[in-house]
């Protein structure tokens, strides 16, 4: 018997120095204080995902910046050297390096010249004048550009929401900790009560049990609050483009801070997200006057200077080629005409999905509404339930040190208790959270 019960109460010690050991090693870690301002902060300055949409919107500059070349004219230089002796080439090899004589129109070395070198150099000019279907790819390129400017917008817009929830999540986590902290507390001295009295005869074996299967279940659900806020403090470094491996503190108690929501709101035609697809559709459309425009005619002009010489390095003759070309493509096997249906099409499918878009943001909206009106209701009910707990908790308490209840009525009590103080905070958090969602849903642009 006094083994058994030198064996409990080693146990129970045992966990009791549990409960306060965890704390004290996740406030000896790499621990900083952060608050969500900062959070936000370092998120749209180091946050990859913000960083590619910003390449994006570079790339889509640069594939913008290539269309410069409907204005501007294209050379190219080249060194050739040839020889033939085929007779028509041979005899215009000659005449192209001013390097004819009266033998050379002699029959047989017309008919049958030797091989004969040709060593040109030339520079070729091409000048677009009016191509009217590049305008308008050019005009789609510069929609596109604004598509990417708006989507690393709302890029930012729902990071800076990931981080603000993340922010929440890590001051849910830390509220557990507290709660699960005070809870063992009680669950020590419950402990420590029910133990001198087992050791005096008052109590049953069965009181010293519960109690401390009592501070078992404490400690676990202590050490996945604490794991929490480790996996809450990973991922705001992974959002703020951070090392991994810090902890993050708070330092104030979070503030409930929901403002009144007009609940008849809806979502605006000028957030970002719907201002990106907007700028693809009319994109699209710029794409389709394009294919229509290339029925015309296209007009461009051409050069051409160039050396001739017989020998490798000489620059004997020169001679130029210039002239303007009107071109038009009168029939191409209808594969303009298809090209168009596709690309209405493609239109088409961009306005239903804006539509479509509008519509479940709309819904989510609604919802969101009516999910912030539950978790305020469901605070007002959990903060009269822990006033009235905590009372039944200090009543049955002080019966317990009479007497008059047993330990399982206490330890019940104070579980209730543990659970309605975490339920206040989890909706605090839905709260907190949904009052962000609805910001990040109704946020408009003015771009």
């Amino acid at each position: 018997m006094n083994g058994n019960k030198y064996l409990i109460t080693f146990l129970a010690s045992i966990l009791a120095s549990t409960i306060g050991f965890l704390p004290m090693a996740l406030a000896q870690g790499d621990t900083k204080i952060l608050t969500l301002h900062d959070a936000i902060e370092a998120t749209l300055t180091n946050n990859k995902s913000i960083q590619l949409a910003k390449m994006d919107e570079t790339i889509a500059m640069a594939n913008y910046r290539q269309t410069d070349a409907i204005f501007l004219p294209q050379a190219d230089l080249s060194y050739t050297a040839m020889s033939t002796n085929n007779p028509l080439n041979a005899f215009g090899y000659k005449l192209q390096q001013a390097n004819i004589t009266p033998n050379d129109f002699n029959p047989t070395l017309l008919n049958h010249p030797g091989a004969t070198p040709d060593y040109m150099a030339q520079m070729e000019v091409k000048q677009p004048l009016l191509n009217i279907d590049m305008l308008y790819i050019r005009k789609g390129a510069e929609k596109q550009t604004e598509v990417y400017r708006y989507k690393t917008q709302r890029t930012q817009e729902y990071v800076t929401f990931e981080t603000t929830k993340a922010f929440l999540q890590l001051q849910l986590a830390y509220q557990a900790e507290k709660v699960l902290a005070e809870a063992g507390q009680t669950a020590k001295s419950v402990y420590t009560f029910t133990d001198n009295h087992f050791k005096q005869g008052l109590i049953q074996k069965s009181d010293l049990l519960n109690a401390q299967v009592h501070v078992t279940a404490v400690e676990s659900n202590l050490a996945k609050a604490i794991s929490s806020i480790l996996n809450a403090s990973d991922y705001l470094s992974l959002l703020m483009g951070q090392p991994t491996g810090k902890i993050y503190s708070i330092a104030d108690e979070p503030q409930t801070n929901l403002r009144a929501i007009d609940n008849t709101q809806s979502v605006f035609a000028t957030r970002s997200d719907f201002m990106a697809m907007q700028k693809a559709i009319e994109a699209s459309g710029l794409m389709i006057k394009s294919s229509q425009m290339s029925y015309l005619p296209k007009l461009n002009a051409f050069g051409n200077y160039q050396y001739n010489d017989s020998h490798l390095t000489g620059f004997g003759t020169n001679a130029y080629l210039v002239g303007i070309q009107l071109s038009w493509n009168v029939f191409n096997g209808n594969k303009t005409k298809h090209v168009i249906a596709t690309q209405k099409l493609e239109r088409d499918k961009l306005t239903l999905q804006l539509a479509q878009q509008k519509d479940q943001s709309q819904l989510e909206l609604d919802k969101a509404y009516r999910d912030l009106s539950d978790a305020r209701f469901e605070m007002a009910q959990d903060q009269a339930a822990i006033e009235q707990a905590a009372e039944a908790v200090r009543i049955l308490q002080n019966r317990y040190q009479q007497g008059l209840v047993n330990t399982t009525d206490v330890l019940t009590a104070d579980t209730q208790l543990s659970q309605l103080k975490f339920s206040l905070a989890q909706a605090q958090f839905t709260a907190n959270v949904t009052s962000a969602y609805i910001k990040l849903l109704t946020t408009t642009t003015s771009k």
